[in-house]
């Protein structure tokens, strides 16, 4: 064998055993993935987030994918003749755009189900009405009406539980129900930190078209690796987070206060992130700790 051969074999396992600790903690724990950005309309990209979660599947972890589909739902609004609202970030869905939304979803969950079981792992696409998963009342933007928008108001886990017991994979779309059997579109990073907390999750891991949290967003040398609760509410405070970034990193830190150990904001159009984020010792995002949670890449704290 060549010794250019034999090095790059070598680099091989060393990643493979730099994965091992990682594997053996999270074994039969389980992650939820909140889905959505680039990463979902990107063909190449889809297929690369499939494969990772799948592999985390195979590895012994227990994921739920939570899936979004902003974008894919503004293009079939525009197909229709009508034209995508918002309201402070957050889409106003009159009758019309909710029957939309819910067609688009639902096919966006069958086509994902669809690739994990091509990959050899059974896979159950869900919504938030399927076991009354997702109740919700109706949610207003600063006193506005946006529609049909769903607050989430109670999650009952137990169709999760079953189908993580029976080894399958769910995946769950955003729509949900009120107390009058009304249906309500969701945001997705609240319904992915709303299952999160209900089923107690190790790991939420929110996939965006962002690299992660940075101390100064104009510098993409101030990528924070990782922050706690504390160091994130002082980041807020401080208002140098805005925009998109908000809102997540509030839904972070109600999730860890909740009881999920570590949440990852992750940047989906970079090939396996997941993966990286995950399985190796100098992460890729911005990790938010629990209270309890070691640091890993800060110097001399390595886990």
């Amino acid at each position: 064998m060549e010794h250019n051969d034999m090095q790059e074999w070598l680099s091989k396992a060393e990643v493979l055993i730099e994965a091992l600790p990682y594997i053996q903690r999270f074994n039969r724990k389980i992650i939820v993935v909140k889905y959505g950005g680039s990463a979902m309309v990107d063909e190449k990209l889809k297929r690369n987030v499939i494969k990772d979660v799948t592999l985390l599947k195979l590895v012994g972890f227990k994921p739920i994918i939570v899936h979004g589909g902003g974008k894919e739902i503004s293009k079939w609004v525009t197909k229709v003749g009508m034209e995508p609202k918002f309201i402070n970030g957050l889409r106003v869905t009159d009758e019309e755009t909710m029957e939309i939304a819910e067609m688009v979803l639902n096919r966006v969950n069958k086509s994902l189900v669809q690739m994990v079981q091509e990959l050899g792992v059974k896979a159950v696409g869900i919504s938030g009405k399927d076991g009354g998963l997702l109740k919700v009342e109706k949610k207003y933007s600063e006193g506005q009406d946006i529609g049909f928008v769903g607050e989430i108001t109670e999650v009952n886990p137990k169709v999760i539980y079953d189908l993580l017991e029976k080894d399958f994979l769910p995946v769950i779309c955003p729509v949900g129900l009120d107390e009058e059997f009304q249906t309500y579109n969701i945001n997705a990073d609240d319904a992915a930190c709303a299952v999160a907390r209900a089923v107690h999750a190790e790991k939420l891991a929110f996939l965006t078209d962002v690299e992660g949290v940075f101390k100064d967003p104009k510098d993409k040398g101030s990528l924070i690796s990782e922050l706690s609760i504390e160091e994130a509410k002082k980041l807020i405070g401080g208002g140098t987070i805005g925009g998109g970034m908000l809102p997540k990193l509030n839904n972070c830190i109600d999730a860890i206060e909740n009881g999920v150990s570590r949440v990852h904001i992750l940047d989906g159009r970079i090939p396996h992130c997941l993966l990286l984020e995950i399985f190796t010792n100098k992460g890729i995002g911005t990790a938010i700790l629990g209270e309890s949670e070691p640091y890993y890449y800060r110097e001399g704290e390595q886990g």
